[in-house]
């Protein structure tokens, strides 16, 4: 007989699993599609356009992440959910950047860092899809 706390553990051992799979597959499409882009001389240097390039990476992460949601059987509401928490970060940080008060590396370093909370409150709010009840 399994015990609600063993229930209650598997479920987040879940949710962890998955937030890690997230990651790995942003990362993925951000190397890949970005090595890609690069080959075929399309990359953008983060010095001279550090906002044309962090959208462009945002775009890699989320095609890497929105792939690996679909083929786990995420609904698109909270694919595209996911997606956009790639280029939230940005919002407040433009206007920093355009001000100088953070240079492009700066910007790309607080932007990142602030994705894997965010993350981390798109999958709570939706607990039951990434804890692999819903889908």
């Amino acid at each position: 007989m399994t015990t609600t706390r063993t229930r209650t553990g598997r479920r987040w051992g879940k949710f962890a699993l998955h937030y890690v799979e997230m990651i790995v597959a942003m990362f993925a499409g951000m190397f890949a599609l970005g090595m890609l882009q690069d080959a075929v001389g399309l990359g953008v240097s983060h010095d001279r356009q550090p906002e044309l390039a962090y959208l462009v990476m945002a775009f890699n992460m989320s095609v890497g992440m929105a792939v690996w949601m679909r083929i786990r059987g995420h609904r698109w509401a909270p694919t595209l959910e996911m997606c956009a928490v790639m280029f939230a970060p940005v919002v407040p940080l433009f206007p920093l950047l355009w001000l100088g008060v953070i240079d492009a590396g700066g910007l790309m370093m607080v932007s990142h860092v602030a994705m894997f909370p965010l993350m981390l409150v798109a999958m709570v709010r939706r607990l039951d899809e990434y804890a692999g009840c819903a889908h």
